[in-house]
């Protein structure tokens, strides 16, 4: 069994991190103040440490500091210091005086100083708290990358059923058939393709942006046969086909509207699907039309949620994923970073 600091989430780390602390500052006051006033100083002093490093890393620096506006960051840090200093100064005394001094002492200056000098060296160390639950967070990340891609090519060796052989023999059945029947040898030539596509290029970290392409227009290709009167796809690409993208990113979209946003008995079904690069990021959308009777689409499947999970583990928060109904359209988009 792994050790606790290793199956541990980063918020139990947290958790005993401030414990530590607690204990370290219960210790430093017992032998001069006893075990009650030490108790009280440590709960105290901590709930201050945490205040002004959660205050810096959840809030100031992720709001002010990440998004460029410098000066109200440290603006706002200074302020944070002051207030909770002199908070901290005055619940400090108002305490001593009520329950551990034996004659009332008078409220200075120097506490409040004090207080503030401390608060400066307690956001000095938010920013290592903030690196090292940074790295906690990406270690985490990594290993569940793993752990997904060692679930993912356990699966595909169970799968695979002799796939050459299906092949080849999927080849054989493209070659008799091109003569009498064209559309079906191009068809069977899709679904060569899409095995293929889980083989070969599935298990891969990334594929490129072309084959992922393929790949979805060999599915949409295949999914139509099932539609009576067809479906109008609109495709737009504009985009580099030598990016590199994880593979079946995009797929959860398109099968979504297969599932949820096509009437197989109406004649009015159209989807347009748009693929474009800009920024170093990778933006796409689907849109297709709502059916009466049908459900609006993939909001609440178990397959944005994986999409989901999966986006988190890859990219952090530097995604977008997103669904909306307007107009009797159902859209979704998708935007992540390149590599």
């Amino acid at each position: 069994m792994k050790p606790f600091f290793e199956r541990a989430s980063v918020g139990q780390l947290q958790w005993l991190v401030w414990i530590f602390v607690c204990l370290i500052v219960f210790l430093s006051y017992v032998s001069e103040d006893g075990v009650k006033q030490a108790a009280t100083y440590a709960l105290i002093n901590t709930l201050y440490y945490a205040c002004i490093i959660y205050a810096n890393i959840k809030f100031l620096f992720p709001r002010f500091y990440q998004t460029g506006r410098r000066w109200v960051y440290f603006t706002g840090v200074v302020f944070l210091v002051v207030i909770v200093g002199m908070g901290r100064a005055t619940l400090s005394w108002s305490v001593y005086n009520a329950y551990f001094a034996d004659k009332p002492e008078k409220f200075g200056p120097g506490l409040i100083v004090s207080s503030i000098m401390s608060g400066i060296f307690i956001y000095i160390m938010s920013l290592i708290f903030r690196i090292a639950i940074a790295y906690f967070k990406l270690k985490q990340q990594a290993e569940e990358i793993l752990l997904q891609k060692s679930h993912a090519e356990l699966n595909l060796l169970k799968s695979q059923v002799q796939p050459h052989f299906l092949f080849n023999t999927l080849n054989n059945i493209y070659y008799e058939s091109y003569r009498e029947a064209p559309r079906t040898a191009l068809l069977i030539e899709r679904l060569s393709g899409i095995m293929r596509y889980f083989v070969d290029e599935s298990p891969k970290e990334y594929v490129m942006l072309a084959t992922e392409i393929q790949f979805l227009e060999n599915y949409m290709a295949l999914e139509q046969i099932r539609v009576r009167y067809g479906v109008h796809i609109s495709f737009t690409k504009q985009c580099n086909p030598d990016l590199r993208v994880p593979p079946m990113l995009l797929m959860t979209f398109v099968e979504n509207i297969f599932k949820h946003g096509i009437d197989k008995t109406s004649n009015v079904n159209s989807v347009d699907i748009s693929l474009t690069d800009k920024d170093r990021y990778l933006h796409f959308q689907t849109r297709n039309r709502i059916h009466p009777g049908h459900p609006s689409g993939s909001c609440n499947g178990f397959g944005i949620k994986n999409l989901e999970d999966r986006l988190r583990m890859l990219y952090g928060s530097d995604y977008e994923l997103s669904t909306s109904e307007e107009n009797g359209y159902f859209t979704a988009s998708l935007k992540f970073p390149l590599t």
